[in-house]
Protein backbone atom coordinates (compact mmCIF):
# COMPACT_ATOMS: atom_id res chain seq x y z
CA UNK A 1 0.00 0.00 0.00
CA UNK A 2 2.99 2.70 0.72
CA UNK A 3 4.47 1.53 -2.49
CA UNK A 4 1.15 2.57 -4.35
CA UNK A 5 0.97 5.78 -3.00
CA UNK A 6 4.98 6.69 -2.99
CA UNK A 7 4.52 5.80 -6.65
CA UNK A 8 1.41 7.91 -6.49
CA UNK A 9 3.15 11.05 -5.64
CA UNK A 10 6.54 10.21 -7.90
CA UNK A 11 4.17 9.95 -10.97
CA UNK A 12 2.78 13.47 -10.42
CA UNK A 13 5.72 14.94 -9.68
CA UNK A 14 6.81 14.03 -13.32
CA UNK A 15 3.56 14.94 -14.50
CA UNK A 16 3.83 18.41 -13.35
CA UNK A 17 6.84 19.06 -14.64
CA UNK A 18 6.16 17.90 -17.73
CA UNK A 19 3.23 19.87 -18.29
CA UNK A 20 4.55 23.00 -16.91
CA UNK A 21 7.39 22.66 -19.69
CA UNK A 22 4.89 21.76 -22.63
CA UNK A 23 2.76 24.69 -21.52
CA UNK A 24 5.37 26.78 -21.47
CA UNK A 25 7.61 26.29 -24.59
CA UNK A 26 10.61 27.20 -24.96
CA UNK A 27 11.59 30.65 -24.10
CA UNK A 28 12.90 33.82 -26.31
CA UNK A 29 12.93 36.42 -24.86
CA UNK A 30 13.31 38.25 -21.11
CA UNK A 31 9.66 39.47 -21.47
CA UNK A 32 8.51 35.58 -22.58
CA UNK A 33 10.43 34.64 -19.79
CA UNK A 34 9.19 37.04 -16.49
CA UNK A 35 5.56 38.08 -18.06
CA UNK A 36 4.69 35.39 -20.48
CA UNK A 37 4.79 38.01 -23.39
CA UNK A 38 1.38 39.48 -21.73
CA UNK A 39 -0.15 36.65 -23.11
CA UNK A 40 -1.59 34.43 -20.36
CA UNK A 41 -5.20 33.73 -19.90
CA UNK A 42 -6.66 35.60 -16.92
CA UNK A 43 -7.98 32.60 -15.30
CA UNK A 44 -5.00 30.66 -15.23
CA UNK A 45 -3.30 33.67 -13.68
CA UNK A 46 -5.80 33.81 -11.40
CA UNK A 47 -5.65 30.11 -10.00
CA UNK A 48 -1.69 30.67 -10.28
CA UNK A 49 -2.11 33.61 -7.72
CA UNK A 50 -3.96 31.35 -5.22
CA UNK A 51 -1.39 29.10 -5.55
CA UNK A 52 0.96 31.32 -4.72
CA UNK A 53 -0.39 33.06 -1.97
CA UNK A 54 -1.12 29.42 -0.65
CA UNK A 55 1.07 27.62 1.50
CA UNK A 56 1.30 23.82 3.25
CA UNK A 57 0.80 25.64 6.39
CA UNK A 58 -2.75 27.12 4.70
CA UNK A 59 -3.95 23.51 3.72
CA UNK A 60 -3.20 22.07 7.14
CA UNK A 61 -3.68 24.56 9.79
CA UNK A 62 -7.22 26.00 8.35
CA UNK A 63 -9.09 22.81 9.11
CA UNK A 64 -7.03 22.84 12.59
CA UNK A 65 -8.27 26.40 13.14
CA UNK A 66 -11.89 25.96 12.18
CA UNK A 67 -11.84 22.53 14.49
CA UNK A 68 -10.46 24.21 17.65
CA UNK A 69 -12.24 27.95 17.55
CA UNK A 70 -11.59 29.99 15.00
CA UNK A 71 -14.60 28.56 13.37
CA UNK A 72 -15.13 30.17 10.02
CA UNK A 73 -13.25 33.20 10.71
CA UNK A 74 -10.60 32.64 7.95
CA UNK A 75 -13.64 32.89 5.67
CA UNK A 76 -14.14 36.32 7.24
CA UNK A 77 -10.90 37.66 6.63
CA UNK A 78 -11.44 36.75 3.17
CA UNK A 79 -13.97 39.14 2.67
CA UNK A 80 -11.46 41.63 3.75
CA UNK A 81 -9.08 40.56 1.50
CA UNK A 82 -11.65 40.84 -1.81
CA UNK A 83 -12.27 44.51 -0.66
CA UNK A 84 -8.65 45.20 -1.06
CA UNK A 85 -8.05 43.21 -3.95
CA UNK A 86 -10.97 45.48 -5.69
CA UNK A 87 -8.95 48.46 -4.86
CA UNK A 88 -5.87 47.28 -6.05
CA UNK A 89 -7.50 46.33 -9.99
CA UNK A 90 -8.87 49.72 -9.69
CA UNK A 91 -6.21 51.95 -8.50
CA UNK A 92 -2.32 50.11 -9.07
CA UNK A 93 -3.25 47.85 -11.60
CA UNK A 94 -3.55 50.72 -14.55
CA UNK A 95 0.17 51.90 -13.81
CA UNK A 96 1.34 48.58 -14.54
CA UNK A 97 -0.39 47.68 -17.41
CA UNK A 98 -0.79 51.19 -19.05
CA UNK A 99 3.31 51.29 -18.26
CA UNK A 100 4.27 48.44 -20.24
CA UNK A 101 5.99 47.17 -16.59
CA UNK A 102 7.52 43.49 -16.10
CA UNK A 103 8.11 44.68 -12.29
CA UNK A 104 5.56 46.70 -9.87
CA UNK A 105 9.00 48.89 -8.68
CA UNK A 106 9.16 50.32 -12.29
CA UNK A 107 6.52 52.61 -11.11
CA UNK A 108 9.13 54.03 -8.58
CA UNK A 109 11.54 54.77 -11.04
CA UNK A 110 9.18 56.81 -12.98
CA UNK A 111 8.12 58.43 -9.88
CA UNK A 112 10.68 59.37 -7.61
CA UNK A 113 14.04 57.42 -9.85
CA UNK A 114 16.13 54.43 -9.63
CA UNK A 115 17.49 54.77 -6.07
CA UNK A 116 14.29 53.93 -4.46
CA UNK A 117 13.57 51.88 -7.38
CA UNK A 118 16.44 49.80 -5.60
CA UNK A 119 15.61 50.07 -2.80
CA UNK A 120 12.13 48.35 -2.89
CA UNK A 121 13.31 45.83 -4.79
CA UNK A 122 16.55 45.22 -2.70
CA UNK A 123 13.65 45.38 -0.08
CA UNK A 124 11.44 42.71 -1.64
CA UNK A 125 14.14 40.07 -2.26
CA UNK A 126 15.43 39.91 1.29
CA UNK A 127 12.11 40.24 2.63
CA UNK A 128 10.98 37.10 -0.06
CA UNK A 129 14.26 34.98 0.67
CA UNK A 130 13.56 35.22 4.55
CA UNK A 131 10.14 34.58 4.43
CA UNK A 132 9.86 31.80 1.98
CA UNK A 133 12.67 30.46 3.42
CA UNK A 134 10.71 30.06 6.62
CA UNK A 135 7.98 28.99 4.39
CA UNK A 136 9.88 26.08 3.08
CA UNK A 137 11.18 25.27 6.02
CA UNK A 138 7.78 24.84 7.92
CA UNK A 139 6.52 23.19 4.40
CA UNK A 140 9.13 20.29 5.52
CA UNK A 141 7.82 19.30 8.53
CA UNK A 142 4.36 18.11 7.72
CA UNK A 143 5.79 16.68 5.36
CA UNK A 144 8.18 14.41 6.80
CA UNK A 145 5.44 13.03 9.22
CA UNK A 146 3.57 12.21 6.11
CA UNK A 147 6.54 10.67 4.15
CA UNK A 148 7.08 9.17 7.09
CA UNK A 149 4.05 7.39 7.17
CA UNK A 150 4.53 5.95 3.61
CA UNK A 151 8.28 4.47 4.53
CA UNK A 152 9.95 7.25 2.96
CA UNK A 153 12.42 8.30 6.71
CA UNK A 154 13.66 11.42 5.38
CA UNK A 155 15.47 14.20 7.18
CA UNK A 156 14.22 17.74 7.01
CA UNK A 157 17.26 18.73 5.03
CA UNK A 158 16.84 16.14 2.27
CA UNK A 159 13.08 16.97 1.96
CA UNK A 160 13.93 20.72 1.61
CA UNK A 161 16.53 20.23 -1.50
CA UNK A 162 14.23 17.72 -3.28
CA UNK A 163 11.51 19.92 -3.10
CA UNK A 164 13.70 23.20 -4.41
CA UNK A 165 15.32 21.01 -7.13
CA UNK A 166 12.28 19.41 -8.45
CA UNK A 167 10.60 23.07 -8.33
CA UNK A 168 13.84 24.55 -10.05
CA UNK A 169 13.87 22.14 -13.05
CA UNK A 170 10.76 23.74 -14.71
CA UNK A 171 11.13 27.34 -13.15
CA UNK A 172 14.42 27.79 -14.66
CA UNK A 173 13.22 26.28 -18.28
CA UNK A 174 9.98 27.53 -18.41
CA UNK A 175 9.50 30.84 -16.52
CA UNK A 176 6.91 32.51 -15.72
CA UNK A 177 4.55 29.96 -18.26
CA UNK A 178 5.60 27.35 -16.44
CA UNK A 179 5.04 28.43 -12.88
CA UNK A 180 1.53 29.51 -13.82
CA UNK A 181 0.36 26.60 -15.28
CA UNK A 182 1.84 24.29 -12.51
CA UNK A 183 0.21 26.42 -9.96
CA UNK A 184 -3.06 26.27 -11.36
CA UNK A 185 -2.58 22.16 -11.92
CA UNK A 186 -1.55 21.82 -8.00
CA UNK A 187 -4.07 24.37 -6.90
CA UNK A 188 -7.19 21.76 -8.53
CA UNK A 189 -5.62 18.83 -6.83
CA UNK A 190 -5.40 20.07 -3.62
CA UNK A 191 -8.49 21.48 -3.39
CA UNK A 192 -10.20 18.50 -4.87
CA UNK A 193 -8.71 16.79 -1.96
CA UNK A 194 -10.51 19.01 0.35
CA UNK A 195 -13.79 18.44 -1.28
CA UNK A 196 -12.62 14.24 -1.57
CA UNK A 197 -12.53 14.86 2.24
CA UNK A 198 -15.69 16.67 2.96
CA UNK A 199 -17.27 13.80 1.17
CA UNK A 200 -15.93 10.98 3.15
CA UNK A 201 -16.25 13.46 6.10
CA UNK A 202 -20.17 13.61 5.57
CA UNK A 203 -20.72 10.19 4.91
CA UNK A 204 -19.20 9.25 8.18
CA UNK A 205 -21.24 12.10 10.33
CA UNK A 206 -24.25 12.22 7.95
CA UNK A 207 -26.84 14.99 8.45
CA UNK A 208 -26.35 14.86 12.55
CA UNK A 209 -22.87 15.43 12.19
CA UNK A 210 -23.30 19.09 10.05
CA UNK A 211 -26.25 19.99 12.33
CA UNK A 212 -23.66 19.18 15.74
CA UNK A 213 -20.80 21.37 14.00
CA UNK A 214 -23.71 24.10 13.28
CA UNK A 215 -24.98 24.10 16.80
CA UNK A 216 -21.69 24.40 18.38
CA UNK A 217 -20.28 27.13 16.53
CA UNK A 218 -17.79 25.78 13.92
CA UNK A 219 -20.02 27.64 11.14
CA UNK A 220 -19.72 30.72 12.75
CA UNK A 221 -18.32 33.55 10.43
CA UNK A 222 -18.21 36.92 12.19
CA UNK A 223 -16.21 37.31 15.35
CA UNK A 224 -17.94 40.55 17.35
CA UNK A 225 -16.14 40.77 20.34
CA UNK A 226 -15.56 44.66 20.01
CA UNK A 227 -13.37 45.09 23.00
CA UNK A 228 -10.00 47.17 21.89
CA UNK A 229 -7.32 44.77 23.02
CA UNK A 230 -9.12 41.78 20.97
CA UNK A 231 -9.49 43.90 18.02
CA UNK A 232 -5.86 45.11 17.83
CA UNK A 233 -4.01 41.84 18.87
CA UNK A 234 -6.66 38.83 16.84
CA UNK A 235 -6.70 38.66 12.90
CA UNK A 236 -10.07 37.30 12.98
CA UNK A 237 -11.96 40.50 15.32
CA UNK A 238 -14.45 41.73 12.66
CA UNK A 239 -12.89 45.29 12.48
CA UNK A 240 -9.25 43.49 11.94
CA UNK A 241 -10.18 40.80 9.37
CA UNK A 242 -12.76 43.81 7.27
CA UNK A 243 -10.51 46.63 7.38
CA UNK A 244 -6.86 45.82 8.66
CA UNK A 245 -7.36 42.62 5.97
CA UNK A 246 -8.19 44.42 3.27
CA UNK A 247 -5.28 46.85 3.35
CA UNK A 248 -2.96 43.66 4.13
CA UNK A 249 -4.34 42.76 0.70
CA UNK A 250 -3.64 45.81 -1.06
CA UNK A 251 -0.03 45.73 -0.12
CA UNK A 252 0.51 42.03 -0.35
CA UNK A 253 -1.51 41.80 -4.02
CA UNK A 254 -0.35 45.95 -4.86
CA UNK A 255 3.19 46.47 -3.73
CA UNK A 256 4.48 42.98 -3.93
CA UNK A 257 6.03 41.95 -7.10
CA UNK A 258 5.38 37.78 -5.87
CA UNK A 259 1.77 38.82 -6.70
CA UNK A 260 1.88 41.70 -9.32
CA UNK A 261 4.56 39.93 -11.96
CA UNK A 262 1.30 37.21 -12.51
CA UNK A 263 -0.91 40.15 -12.97
CA UNK A 264 1.26 42.01 -15.62
CA UNK A 265 1.38 38.20 -17.48
CA UNK A 266 -2.54 39.09 -18.45
CA UNK A 267 -3.74 40.08 -21.78
CA UNK A 268 -4.92 43.72 -21.07
CA UNK A 269 -6.01 45.76 -17.86
CA UNK A 270 -9.48 44.27 -17.84
CA UNK A 271 -8.21 40.72 -17.60
CA UNK A 272 -5.53 41.68 -15.11
CA UNK A 273 -8.87 43.32 -12.69
CA UNK A 274 -10.41 40.04 -13.39
CA UNK A 275 -7.19 37.61 -12.47
CA UNK A 276 -7.37 40.23 -9.18
CA UNK A 277 -11.09 40.28 -7.83
CA UNK A 278 -11.40 36.89 -9.25
CA UNK A 279 -8.45 35.95 -6.62
CA UNK A 280 -10.06 37.29 -3.90
CA UNK A 281 -13.19 35.74 -4.33
CA UNK A 282 -11.03 32.38 -4.95
CA UNK A 283 -9.69 32.43 -1.53
CA UNK A 284 -12.35 32.83 0.19
CA UNK A 285 -14.28 29.35 -1.73
CA UNK A 286 -10.95 27.81 -0.68
CA UNK A 287 -10.65 28.93 2.95
CA UNK A 288 -14.58 28.03 3.22
CA UNK A 289 -13.58 24.14 1.94
CA UNK A 290 -11.13 23.99 4.48
CA UNK A 291 -12.83 25.28 7.09
CA UNK A 292 -15.69 22.95 6.64
CA UNK A 293 -13.39 20.26 7.05
CA UNK A 294 -12.24 21.20 9.95
CA UNK A 295 -16.16 21.28 11.62
CA UNK A 296 -16.83 17.87 9.94
CA UNK A 297 -13.62 16.84 11.48
CA UNK A 298 -14.97 17.98 15.21
CA UNK A 299 -18.06 16.47 14.20
CA UNK A 300 -16.14 13.02 13.26
CA UNK A 301 -13.85 13.29 16.18
CA UNK A 302 -16.87 13.39 18.37
CA UNK A 303 -15.12 17.27 19.70
CA UNK A 304 -11.83 15.74 21.57
CA UNK A 305 -8.91 17.72 21.49
CA UNK A 306 -6.03 17.21 19.80
CA UNK A 307 -4.28 15.78 22.61
CA UNK A 308 -7.09 12.92 23.57
CA UNK A 309 -6.49 11.73 19.92
CA UNK A 310 -3.08 11.28 20.23
CA UNK A 311 -1.87 14.32 17.92
CA UNK A 312 0.37 16.84 18.91
CA UNK A 313 -1.45 19.85 17.91
CA UNK A 314 -4.75 21.04 16.13
CA UNK A 315 -2.07 21.08 12.46
CA UNK A 316 -2.06 17.25 12.74
CA UNK A 317 -6.01 16.50 12.68
CA UNK A 318 -6.18 16.91 8.51
CA UNK A 319 -2.92 15.06 7.77
CA UNK A 320 -3.83 12.68 10.22
CA UNK A 321 -6.79 11.87 8.33
CA UNK A 322 -5.10 11.85 4.95
CA UNK A 323 -3.29 8.89 5.94
CA UNK A 324 -5.63 6.86 7.97
CA UNK A 325 -8.99 7.33 6.77
CA UNK A 326 -9.02 7.70 3.22
CA UNK A 327 -8.39 4.67 0.38
CA UNK A 328 -5.31 4.20 -0.69
CA UNK A 329 -3.87 6.28 -3.62
CA UNK A 330 -6.33 8.96 -2.98
CA UNK A 331 -4.29 9.72 0.29
CA UNK A 332 -1.38 9.26 -2.14
CA UNK A 333 -2.81 11.99 -4.11
CA UNK A 334 -3.98 13.98 -1.28
CA UNK A 335 0.01 14.43 0.05
CA UNK A 336 1.45 14.92 -3.45
CA UNK A 337 -1.60 18.12 -3.27
CA UNK A 338 0.18 19.12 -0.29
CA UNK A 339 3.51 19.00 -1.76
CA UNK A 340 2.18 21.08 -5.01
CA UNK A 341 1.66 23.32 -2.67
CA UNK A 342 4.94 23.41 -1.22
CA UNK A 343 6.21 23.81 -4.57
CA UNK A 344 3.70 26.21 -6.12
CA UNK A 345 4.48 29.31 -3.51
CA UNK A 346 8.36 27.93 -4.13
CA UNK A 347 8.45 28.25 -7.50
CA UNK A 348 6.58 32.00 -7.80
CA UNK A 349 8.99 33.10 -5.61
CA UNK A 350 12.09 32.29 -7.21
CA UNK A 351 11.02 33.32 -10.68
CA UNK A 352 9.22 36.74 -9.20
CA UNK A 353 13.01 37.81 -7.62
CA UNK A 354 14.90 36.48 -10.14
CA UNK A 355 12.22 39.47 -12.39
CA UNK A 356 12.94 42.12 -9.54
CA UNK A 357 17.09 41.12 -9.25
CA UNK A 358 17.24 41.85 -13.18
CA UNK A 359 14.92 44.58 -13.95
CA UNK A 360 15.25 46.36 -10.87
CA UNK A 361 18.60 46.35 -9.80
CA UNK A 362 21.06 44.72 -12.59
CA UNK A 363 18.90 46.88 -15.66
CA UNK A 364 18.30 49.70 -13.90
CA UNK A 365 21.83 50.81 -12.81
CA UNK A 366 23.45 49.27 -15.52
CA UNK A 367 25.16 52.09 -17.24
CA UNK A 368 24.77 50.41 -20.90
CA UNK A 369 21.97 48.47 -22.78
CA UNK A 370 21.83 44.63 -21.79
CA UNK A 371 20.73 42.90 -24.79
CA UNK A 372 18.14 40.58 -24.69
CA UNK A 373 19.37 37.77 -24.43
CA UNK A 374 21.42 38.51 -21.89
CA UNK A 375 18.69 39.28 -20.04
CA UNK A 376 16.79 35.98 -20.72
CA UNK A 377 20.34 34.14 -19.42
CA UNK A 378 20.61 36.36 -16.19
CA UNK A 379 16.97 36.00 -15.22
CA UNK A 380 17.90 31.61 -15.43
CA UNK A 381 21.09 32.32 -13.59
CA UNK A 382 19.29 34.32 -10.81
CA UNK A 383 16.51 31.42 -10.54
CA UNK A 384 19.42 29.30 -9.31
CA UNK A 385 21.26 31.64 -7.12
CA UNK A 386 17.88 32.44 -5.37
CA UNK A 387 16.94 28.86 -5.33
CA UNK A 388 20.29 27.73 -3.52
CA UNK A 389 20.21 30.82 -1.37
CA UNK A 390 16.64 29.91 -0.01
CA UNK A 391 17.58 26.26 0.64
CA UNK A 392 20.33 27.07 2.74
CA UNK A 393 18.63 29.61 4.93
CA UNK A 394 15.43 26.93 4.84
CA UNK A 395 18.08 24.43 6.06
CA UNK A 396 20.42 26.94 9.05
CA UNK A 397 16.26 27.75 9.84
CA UNK A 398 15.29 23.83 10.82
CA UNK A 399 18.51 24.43 13.76
CA UNK A 400 16.48 27.26 15.34
CA UNK A 401 13.68 27.40 17.11
CA UNK A 402 10.59 29.33 17.50
CA UNK A 403 6.82 29.11 16.02
CA UNK A 404 7.44 29.26 11.97
CA UNK A 405 4.24 30.84 11.05
CA UNK A 406 4.28 34.19 13.85
CA UNK A 407 8.02 33.99 11.91
CA UNK A 408 6.66 34.25 8.42
CA UNK A 409 4.40 36.62 9.60
CA UNK A 410 6.49 39.36 11.47
CA UNK A 411 9.45 39.23 8.43
CA UNK A 412 6.11 40.68 6.24
CA UNK A 413 5.22 42.91 8.81
CA UNK A 414 8.63 44.83 8.80
CA UNK A 415 8.45 46.04 4.87
CA UNK A 416 4.83 45.57 3.81
CA UNK A 417 3.63 48.61 5.32
CA UNK A 418 6.84 50.76 3.75
CA UNK A 419 6.13 49.16 0.09
CA UNK A 420 2.82 50.26 -0.02
CA UNK A 421 3.24 53.39 1.64
CA UNK A 422 6.07 54.28 -1.25
CA UNK A 423 2.99 54.14 -3.76
CA UNK A 424 0.66 55.79 -1.91
CA UNK A 425 3.40 58.60 -1.46
CA UNK A 426 3.84 58.89 -5.03
CA UNK A 427 0.68 59.12 -6.11
CA UNK A 428 -0.85 61.16 -2.86
CA UNK A 429 1.99 63.83 -1.85
CA UNK A 430 2.43 65.53 -5.30
CA UNK A 431 5.69 67.48 -4.00
CA UNK A 432 6.92 64.15 -2.87
CA UNK A 433 10.64 63.76 -4.15
CA UNK A 434 13.19 60.64 -4.27
CA UNK A 435 14.83 61.70 -0.75
CA UNK A 436 11.81 62.23 0.48
CA UNK A 437 10.57 58.90 -0.16
CA UNK A 438 13.83 57.14 0.57
CA UNK A 439 14.08 58.62 4.38
CA UNK A 440 10.35 58.03 4.67
CA UNK A 441 10.56 53.99 3.69
CA UNK A 442 14.12 53.25 6.28
CA UNK A 443 12.01 55.22 8.78
CA UNK A 444 9.13 52.70 8.51
CA UNK A 445 10.81 49.69 8.44
CA UNK A 446 12.29 50.82 12.00
CA UNK A 447 9.04 52.08 13.44
CA UNK A 448 7.88 48.44 12.12
CA UNK A 449 10.66 46.75 13.65
CA UNK A 450 9.85 48.26 17.02
CA UNK A 451 5.98 47.52 16.70
CA UNK A 452 7.09 43.86 15.98
CA UNK A 453 9.11 43.19 18.44
CA UNK A 454 8.51 45.25 21.43
CA UNK A 455 4.56 46.69 21.19
CA UNK A 456 3.03 43.85 23.67
CA UNK A 457 -0.49 43.85 24.44
CA UNK A 458 -2.18 42.58 27.76
CA UNK A 459 -5.29 40.67 26.95
CA UNK A 460 -7.50 38.39 29.28
CA UNK A 461 -7.88 35.09 28.19
CA UNK A 462 -10.43 33.36 30.77
CA UNK A 463 -9.16 34.69 34.02
CA UNK A 464 -5.43 35.15 32.81
CA UNK A 465 -3.68 37.97 31.05
CA UNK A 466 -1.58 37.48 28.52
CA UNK A 467 0.43 39.58 26.47
CA UNK A 468 0.04 39.65 22.68
CA UNK A 469 1.17 41.54 19.57
CA UNK A 470 -0.55 43.72 17.37
CA UNK A 471 -2.78 41.43 14.99
CA UNK A 472 -0.27 41.02 11.64
CA UNK A 473 -3.23 42.93 9.27
CA UNK A 474 -2.89 46.30 11.60
CA UNK A 475 1.02 46.35 10.79
CA UNK A 476 0.21 47.52 7.08
CA UNK A 477 -2.09 50.74 8.28
CA UNK A 478 0.34 51.47 10.62
CA UNK A 479 3.43 51.14 8.45
CA UNK A 480 1.23 53.20 5.60
CA UNK A 481 0.65 55.93 8.33
CA UNK A 482 4.46 56.61 9.24
CA UNK A 483 5.35 56.75 5.59
CA UNK A 484 3.03 58.74 4.20
CA UNK A 485 3.34 61.16 7.65
CA UNK A 486 7.52 61.22 7.23
CA UNK A 487 7.07 61.75 3.58
CA UNK A 488 4.66 64.38 3.53
CA UNK A 489 6.54 66.61 6.35
CA UNK A 490 9.68 65.61 4.67
CA UNK A 491 7.97 67.23 0.94
CA UNK A 492 7.53 70.29 3.38
CA UNK A 493 11.19 70.90 3.39
CA UNK A 494 11.73 71.78 -0.51
CA UNK A 495 9.84 73.43 -3.06
CA UNK A 496 7.60 71.44 -4.82
CA UNK A 497 9.01 69.79 -8.20
CA UNK A 498 7.57 70.98 -11.98
CA UNK A 499 8.63 67.73 -13.49
CA UNK A 500 5.16 66.16 -14.47
CA UNK A 501 4.75 62.40 -13.86
CA UNK A 502 5.64 60.07 -16.23
CA UNK A 503 3.19 57.77 -17.46
CA UNK A 504 4.79 55.79 -19.59
CA UNK A 505 7.87 52.77 -19.45
CA UNK A 506 8.73 50.15 -21.51
CA UNK A 507 10.81 47.15 -20.79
Amino acid sequence: MNALNVAVIAVYLVVVAGIGLRRSGKQRSSSDYFVGENRMPWWTVCLSVVATETSVLTVISIPGGAYTDQAFGNVELALGYIIGRSVVALALIPLYKRGGFVSAYQYLRLRFGRYLQGVAAVTFVVTRLLAEGVRLFASAIPLQLLLNEFGLHLGYDVIIVALTVLTVVYTYLGGIKAVIWTDALQLGLYLVGALIALAVLSGHVGATGWSKALHAGKFRLFDTDFGAAHILTSSFALPTAIIGGALFSMASHGSDQLIVQRILATRSLRDGRRAMIGSGVFVAVQFAAFSAVGALLWAYHEGRSPKQLGLATSDDLYPDFILHQLPVVISGLLVAGILGAAMGSLSAALNSMANSTVADIIRSFSRRDIPDRMLLRLGRIMTLVWAVLMAVFAMGFSATTGNVYLTALAIAGYTYGALLGAFLLGRLVRRANEFDAIVAFVATVAVMAVVVRAVKIDVTVGVTVVQKGVAAQWLVPIGVLVTLAVGGMASRFHAAPTKPEPAEAHW
